[in-house]
Order: structure tokens, then C-alpha cells, then sequence
């Protein structure tokens, strides 16, 4: 091909898909953070445990209802894990009709507070 020819194709070719490249979108601009979960505070956390340490708290605590099973303990959980659970018990998302009434009244930071107390795995028991 002579070179006058050629470039005249390339630059046919190019002006032939202009257009096309200036309608690719640009890459997508990086999603925007999801906002922070509200920092818990594990003191205010523990003023909120009564409902929680009477299951809980006790070793090998075993229930009856709605059906015999061993409570697992909380202390020492994931923080992150213990928001999501709180959560999908309140909402439903997490069956346990006795977990549903006890997480339904409970803010987003009444959940955060009381998971950063049950992540450092301090709880206390009764001693004689």
C-alpha cells in the first residue's frame, strides 16, 4: 500500500471509531464508604447486659425454649459478628423468638455498645 494511502486509511479508520471510544463510559468512580458503623462503647455496653448474661454468661447454660440447646457463650466474639446477629434478630433476618424480643427494642448503638463489651471477652459470673 502506498504510505499516503495508508495513512489515509488509518486515519479513516480512526475517524470511524471516534465516536464509539468517546461514548465508552469512563471507568466508574470508586463507590462511596458505606457509612461507619456507630463506635460501640463497651462501658455503656455493659449497663445494658441484663438481658443478655442470664443466658450468656453461665457455662454450659442449656435451654428450653423454643427447643434444648446449649446457649453459646458471647465473650470474646467478633465485634463485627455480634453487630450482624444483633441486627438480624431485630429485623427478623435471624429466627429465635427469644433473641427477636430482646434485640427488637435495641438501638444501632445500644448494638454496637454492647458488642464492643462482649469482643473483649469480660464478662463476670457470681462468686460465693
Amino acid at each position: 500500500m502506498i504510505p499516503i494511502l495508508r495513512s489515509t486509511a488509518i486515519a479513516a479508520a480512526l475517524a470511524l471509531c471516534a465516536p464509539a471510544l468517546a461514548q465508552t463510559a469512563a471507568p466508574a468512580a470508586a463507590p462511596a464508604p458505606a457509612a461507619a458503623a456507630p463506635a460501640g462503647d463497651p462501658v455503656k455496653g455493659r449497663e445494658k447486659t441484663q438481658m443478655c448474661e442470664g443466658c450468656h454468661e453461665i457455662p454450659g447454660w442449656r435451654t428450653a425454649f423454643p427447643e434444648v440447646y446449649r446457649v453459646p457463650k458471647i465473650a470474646g466474639q467478633h465485634e463485627a459478628y455480634l453487630v450482624a446477629a444483633l441486627k438480624a434478630y431485630r429485623s427478623g433476618d435471624r429466627s429465635h423468638p427469644s433473641m427477636r424480643g430482646i434485640a427488637t427494642p435495641l438501638s444501632d448503638e445500644d448494638i454496637a455498645n454492647l458488642a464492643a463489651f462482649y469482643a473483649r471477652g469480660v464478662t463476670r459470673t457470681a462468686s460465693k
